[in-house]
């Protein structure tokens, strides 16, 4: 398969149609769940998908190392590249690299102030001009609405997508009907789109909790192989 084949037939199209053409720039995203279920994978796809099309991401990891961030896009890489065939996928991976910056941020020692003054200095003195953010491993428990609004606000103004994970306490109830996690609450206004996943027996269901202004859960025709944890159409 060639690269422009894998961008039409990938299973990315169909998360982005369901959420009305996927993030708009300025816009935010969180896929949400317990631990362990699959939300950096998901990014990752998210991301390579946008590097495929040619674009740029940056993405924010508030794990300790970097390491942990390369070796999930290693290995997506390789699984996509593998069941779908890729030709020229070394030559395809190198040009991948090209467009992704890795940073590396400890929430308890850095202010919303100062990341985005470090993606504002990427993008605009290094010339690095991002299309999306991937943000993950960033505790929204631990954060502020003002901090989320800042964020929103450099969205905005540079025309970026950003797209957040987000862990929900395992002992943590939906507070409505819509799903909502509580942990996301005091964010909602400033959030866009709210995926859901959730794991059953053999698979991992995505839901969509929030889409703009709509808050009725709607499940998605996707899943998430939890062999290979690559998104596929349910």
């Amino acid at each position: 398969m060639v690269k422009q084949e894998l961008i039409q037939r990938s299973p990315v199209r169909v998360f982005e149609k369901s959420i009305h053409g996927g993030l708009k720039a300025g816009e935010i995203g969180v896929i949400a769940s317990k631990k362990g279920v699959g939300k950096t994978s998901v990014l990752v796809q998210i991301a390579l998908d946008k590097l495929l099309q040619g674009k740029k991401v940056i993405h924010v990891s508030f794990y300790q190392h970097t390491d942990y961030v390369i070796a999930w896009y290693e290995d997506i890489f390789s699984e996509i590249a593998k069941k779908k065939n890729l030709e020229h996928a070394l030559e395809v991976k190198n040009d991948l690299v090209k467009n992704r910056v890795l940073m590396n941020f400890n929430q308890d020692g850095v202010t919303s102030e100062q990341i985005i003054r470090s993606l504002r200095a990427m993008i605009i003195d290094g010339g690095f001009k991002a299309d999306a953010l991937i943000i993950d491993g960033y505790d929204f428990a631990r954060s502020t609405k003002e901090r989320i609004a800042a964020i929103k606000d450099f969205a905005k103004e540079l025309h970026l997508e950003i797209w957040y994970s987000c862990n929900i306490n395992p002992d943590e109830s939906k507070i409505d009907k819509a799903g909502i996690p509580q942990v996301l609450q005091d964010y909602i206004d400033l959030l866009d789109i709210i995926v859901l996943l959730e794991p059953k027996q053999d698979y991992v269901e995505f839901s969509v909790v929030k889409d703009r202004t709509v808050l009725n859960p709607t499940h998605l025709n996707l899943k998430l192989d939890i062999k290979t944890l690559l998104i596929a159409e349910a």
